[in-house]
């Protein structure tokens, strides 16, 4: 259909007076017309109005969106994945991977001595092994993995001191200044010990009250036990083994005021000592999946009720 220049009306049609002409009856329709358009134009920008109106109070309030020449279609914006909630939300947990799988080919880097506060130590040591030869470190960063996945279900925002993303390291100075940096809630540095067959059992190390040089432990001394309770009572129901009977008096429970990491540490912080690895029946327990598992789990159920979860 055209809208402009429309032909007279063809020969079989009614004829139109002498007096009315064609053009006369078109002049007088474009008049009507044009008389209307004022009112229509006026109804159009008041729903436009409306429409936005109820737009900007939240009633439908998605406009369509054209689709590639189709007619307009409501977006479907993908789903953005949500953080996980739960009792650790808006906490930070920092993990301390003991040692790294690549210190035994860097002894002279890990050798140099850094300043720990009170003393001066080596930057950080090869770890352990059992006696096939399943490194310390691998079960420390194989543990803290699942520890980071079983915290960031709960909530936390969880920061690994390392991946054995790096050749060796880090050295135990930029373990502590990790989690001081990251304003960790908490931090545990998982190890395994390395002692004569015979003693067995997991121990958690506490820091001492000590002072000197960048060492200053004494807001954190008390914080930390209790973050080393939590986790060591857990640990012990989760994983079913007992506290070491080599050292703590059956506690599961060390202070020590020679670690760096601790020394340094500004953040309520504790090692893990999950067991030994030189005696056999505490390194099939280590060397299990199913039981590095439980041990990841008693650690982060300790972490949890600490935080108050």
């Amino acid at each position: 259909m055209r809208y402009h220049d429309s032909p007279p009306p063809p020969e079989s049609a009614s004829p139109i007076p002498s007096d009315r002409p064609w053009f006369t009856r078109r002049s007088t329709l474009v008049v009507a017309v044009a008389a209307l358009a004022p009112a229509c134009l006026a109804g159009w920008v008041l729903a436009q109005v409306l429409t936005g109106a109820g737009r900007a109070e939240g009633h439908d309030a998605k406009p369509p969106v054209a689709t590639g020449g189709n007619p307009a279609v409501s977006p479907s914006a993908p789903a953005i994945p949500a953080a996980a909630k739960g009792p650790l939300t808006g906490r930070t947990v920092v993990i301390d991977p003991g040692h790294n799988t690549g210190n035994f080919q860097h002894t002279d880097e890990i050798d140099q001595q850094v300043d720990i506060g009170t003393a001066r130590k080596e930057c950080d040591t090869t770890g352990t092994t059992t006696n096939s030869g399943y490194m310390e470190a691998e079960f420390t960063l194989d543990v803290s993995l699942r520890l980071r996945t079983v915290l960031e279900a709960q909530g936390a925002k969880v920061v690994l001191t390392h991946e054995a993303d790096r050749p060796w390291g880090p050295c135990i100075n930029e373990r502590a200044r990790i989690g001081n940096e990251a304003k960790a809630d908490a931090v545990v540095s998982v190890h395994a010990d390395g002692v004569s067959a015979g003693s067995r059992g997991y121990h958690v190390i506490l820091p001492a009250k000590v002072k000197g040089g960048a060492a200053d432990t004494a807001a954190i001394v008390e914080p930390s036990r209790r973050l080393g309770e939590r986790i060591a009572g857990n640990f012990a129901r989760t994983t079913g083994s007992a506290p070491a009977n080599y050292l703590g008096s059956g506690t599961g429970l060390v202070v020590r005021d020679d670690l760096g990491g601790l020394n340094l540490s500004t953040q309520p912080k504790v090692f893990i000592e999950c067991g030994n690895m030189r005696d056999a029946k505490d390194a099939a327990q280590l060397t299990s999946p199913e039981w590095r598992q439980k041990a990841a789990q008693g650690i982060a159920d300790g972490i949890v009720g600490f935080l108050g979860g």
